[in-house]
C-alpha cells in the first residue's frame, strides 16, 4: 500500500475549530490532542516502514489508525464499535485531528493494521512511544525504582484432553493434506483415516479403559500418517503447519518401542497367511489398540519434541505407546488450535489455580512522595511482558529486564517484588551491581520435628557452620556440578553428633551425623531470611502492594485477563496497547488535576486580592 499525505494541521471548520465551545481545557479528548496525537505523528516514520510508499492503493492513514488502536483500549470498544466513534463521536474526531462526516473504513481494517505491525516487528511501537512522552514530559525517567509481579492471562482455547488433542490434531493436518494433495496421491489408508477423524467424534460415555485404546490407536494412525509424509517426492506436503504440528503432538504425547514389527503394508495389497486382504483391512488389524498395547518392551525408542518418528521396517508398523504423564513436558500443545497457549498452575489444595493461556509480567515505577488528597498516582507502567504460561517468574524477570533494555531503560537501583522472584543468585548479583532486590526469600524445605538449614549458622566464605546445639562442621566440601556449572558446599558435623543431646531433633532414625548442603550465595540468602523478619523491612515491602491495584485496573479496566485472539504475537500486540492505553489515562487525570490545581490557587488568590 502506498501512504496518503499527511498534516498535523486542522482544517478551516473542523471540529478543532469548535474547540473551544464543545471541549474545555480539562476534556480528555482534548487532552489526548494536545499531548498524545503530536507523539503518535512524531512515530510516523516509523510507521512508513511498514508500508511500500509508492506501490499499491492508497492506505488509510496509519496514525490515524494507530490512535483509533490507543483509544479502543482506553474507552474499551471491539473493532466495530470504534469504526462507529469515528462515525458519530466528536470527541474521538477531535482526539485524533479529524472532521466529524470524514470517510471512515471497514472495522476489518484495523486487524489489518494489528498484523502489519506484527510482520514488521513493531508491536511495541504504541507502549513506546506514550514511554517516551511521559520521559519528555518528566514523569518518568529512565532509572528509577520499581515493583514487578507477574498475572494470569486465559488463551482463547480450552484445555483439551490428550486423546483430543491428539485427534484434533489428526483432523487438522488431514483437512490441510486433503487440499493440498491430488485424490490419485493419496495412501490407501486415508478414507479410513479420514472416516475416524474427520467424520466421525470420539464417545467419552465410554470407559477409561477405552478411551486409553482411542489414544493408542491414534497415536497408530499419526504414526503412520507421518510416516507416509517422509516418503520421496512428498516433502511439499510434510512442511504444512498442521503436518508439522502433528510431528509435534506426536512426539510430544507418544514414544515409538522397537521390537518384531507387525505385518502392514503401505501397497494396495497386504500378503497374510492364507491369502490376501486388503491394505486397510491390514491397517485395521494392525492399528487395533489392543494389539498395540499388548507387547510392550523396557527399551524404548524415544521421540524428541516436534521430530518425526523413525521410519519402522518396509513391511511393519512400530508399537506405539503412550508417554506418562511424569514424561509429558510443560511446554507442550494444549490445544492445536494454538500450539502457543501452554498450561500452568498456580498454588495448592483450595487456593489451586490451573490456566491454559500466557504469563504477563508488568513493571510499575515507584514514587516514594506522599500524594495530595485527591491527587492521582504518578506511577507509571514501564514494562509489559508476555510470555509462555509454564515459564517462571525468575524466567520473565530476565525477559522484562531484556524489553527494558531495548527501550534504553537502565535496571532499577531498588527492585519490590514477592518471593517468586527472590533467589540466592539474583540477591548476590543485585548485590555485585550495587542494587537492591526488596523482596521475601522462600524458607528451607523443613522436616516435621527436624532442625533446617535455617537453624545453623553458617559462613560459606569462611567455610564454617555453627549448629544449634553450638558445635562447628568438621568438614566443608566444594561441590559443582559438571553439566550446569552450579555450585554447591557440604557442611559435615562428624563426631560432635554421636552423643548431642539434640541429635533426635536433628537427624534421622538412620543418620549417623548431621550433613548441610548449601548454594555458594547462602551467606546472602540467609541474612534476607533473617532481614525480613524485621519491621524496617515489612515497611519496606508496602511499597510492593500497589503493583496489585494496577494489576486490578488492567485485567478490570482493560480486559488483560483474557486473549482477544490467538498466537503469542498477537497477544503481546494487545497487552503494549493495553499498558500504552493505562499510561496515558494516568496522564491526563494528572494533568486534569493540576489544570484544576491551577485554577483553586487562581481562585484563592482572587479571593484575597478582593478581600484587601
Amino acid at each position: 500500500m502506498s501512504l496518503p499525505s499527511f498534516s498535523t494541521q486542522s482544517e478551516l471548520f473542523s471540529t478543532a475549530g469548535l474547540s473551544a465551545s464543545l471541549f474545555a481545557p480539562s476534556d480528555r479528548y482534548r487532552l489526548f490532542a494536545q499531548l498524545v496525537y503530536p507523539r503518535l505523528a512524531g512515530a510516523r516514520p516509523t510507521l512508513e516502514k511498514c508500508y511500500c510508499p509508492e506501490n499499491g492503493r492508497t492506505a488509510i492513514e496509519p496514525v490515524v489508525m494507530l490512535g483509533v488502536s490507543l483509544l479502543q483500549d482506553i474507552d474499551g470498544v471491539p473493532d466495530r464499535q470504534a469504526v462507529e466513534m469515528l462515525r458519530y463521536h466528536a470527541g474521538w474526531n477531535f482526539a485524533l485531528n479529524r472532521q466529524l462526516g470524514d470517510e471512515v473504513f471497514h472495522p476489518t481494517s484495523l486487524v489489518n493494521f494489528r498484523h502489519r505491525l506484527e510482520e514488521h516487528q513493531q508491536s511495541a511501537l504504541g507502549f513506546t512511544t506514550i514511554l517516551t512522552a511521559l520521559e519528555e514530559a518528566g514523569l518518568v525517567s529512565r532509572q528509577s525504582r520499581q515493583r514487578l509481579d507477574s498475572t494470569q492471562m486465559f488463551g482463547r482455547v480450552a484445555r483439551m484432553s490428550r486423546l483430543d488433542c491428539v485427534r484434533e490434531s489428526l483432523r487438522l493436518a488431514l483437512q490441510e493434506l486433503e487440499g493440498a494433495t491430488p485424490p490419485e496421491a493419496r495412501p490407501v489408508f486415508w478414507v479410513g483415516l479420514w472416516e475416524r477423524y474427520v467424520e466421525s467424534q470420539a464417545d467419552y460415555r465410554v470407559s477409561a479403559e477405552t478411551l486409553g485404546r482411542k489414544l493408542v490407536e491414534a497415536g497408530a494412525d499419526a504414526c503412520q500418517l507421518l510416516e507416509w509424509l517422509r516418503r520421496p517426492g512428498q516433502s511439499e506436503w510434510a512442511v504444512g503447519p498442521q503436518a508439522q504440528l502433528l510431528a509435534r503432538v506426536f512426539g510430544e504425547q507418544f514414544e515409538v518401542l522397537a521390537g518384531q514389527p507387525a505385518l502392514l503394508s503401505q501397497e494396495k495389497e497386504a500378503v497374510v497367511a492364507g491369502g490376501t486382504r486388503t491394505a486397510s483391512a491390514a491397517h485395521e488389524a494392525v492399528a487395533d489398540p489392543v494389539e498395540l498395547a499388548s507387547n510392550p518392551l523396557p527399551s524404548a525408542a524415544g521421540v524428541g519434541t516436534g521430530a518425526v518418528p523413525v521410519s519402522p521396517p518396509e513391511l511393519g508398523a512400530p508399537k506405539i505407546q503412550p508417554k506418562d504423564k511424569g514424561q509429558l513436558s510443560s511446554d507442550r500443545v494444549q490445544n492445536p488450535h494454538d500450539p502457543e497457549a501452554t498450561y500452568s498452575v498456580k498454588g495448592q489444595g483450595q487456593q489451586k489455580k490451573e490456566h491454559v493461556g500466557y504469563k504477563v509480567q508488568v513493571a510499575e515505577t515507584v514514587s516514594e512522595a506522599t500524594l495530595a488528597p485527591g491527587e492521582p498516582t504518578r506511577n507509571f507502567i514501564l514494562g509489559i511482558v508476555t510470555h509462555p504460561a509454564y515459564q517462571s517468574d525468575e524466567a520473565g524477570a530476565v525477559k522484562m529486564e531484556q524489553e527494558q533494555a531495548q527501550m534504553g531503560l537502565e535496571k532499577p537501583p531498588v527492585q519490590y517484588v514477592d518471593g517468586a522472584y527472590v533467589s540466592a543468585q539474583k540477591l548476590a548479583q543485585a548485590q555485585a551491581e550495587g542494587r537492591e532486590i526488596i523482596g521475601p526469600a522462600q524458607s528451607a524445605p523443613q522436616k516435621e520435628g527436624r532442625f533446617s538449614v535455617e537453624d545453623f549458622q553458617i559462613n560459606v566464605e569462611e567455610r564454617t557452620a555453627l549448629c544449634p546445639a553450638g558445635q562447628t562442621n568438621t568438614q566443608c566440601s566444594r561441590l559443582e556440578e559438571e553439566a550446569s556449572g552450579k555450585v554447591s558446599y557440604r557442611f559435615e558435623f562428624g563426631a560432635p553428633c554421636h552423643d548431642c543431646p539434640l541429635r533426635g531433633q536433628c537427624l534421622g532414625q538412620d543418620q549417623r551425623h548431621r550433613t548441610v548442603v548449601v548454594g555458594e550465595h547462602h551467606t546472602v540468602l540467609q541474612a534476607r531470611r533473617r532481614e525480613q523478619q524485621t519491621h524496617a523491612f515489612k515497611q519496606r515491602m508496602k511499597h510492593r502492594n500497589g503493583i496489585e491495584g494496577t494489576q486490578s485496573e488492567l485485567v478490570r479496566g482493560h480486559g488483560l485477563r483474557r486473549a482477544r485472539s490467538r498466537g503469542l504475537a498477537k497477544v503481546k500486540l494487545q497487552n503494549y496497547f493495553i499498558g500504552a492505553a493505562c499510561n496515558v489515562k494516568r496522564w491526563i487525570r494528572r494533568e486534569i488535576w493540576k489544570l484544576r490545581q491551577a485554577v483553586s490557587v487562581g481562585a484563592a488568590q482572587v479571593a484575597v486580592a478582593t478581600a484587601s
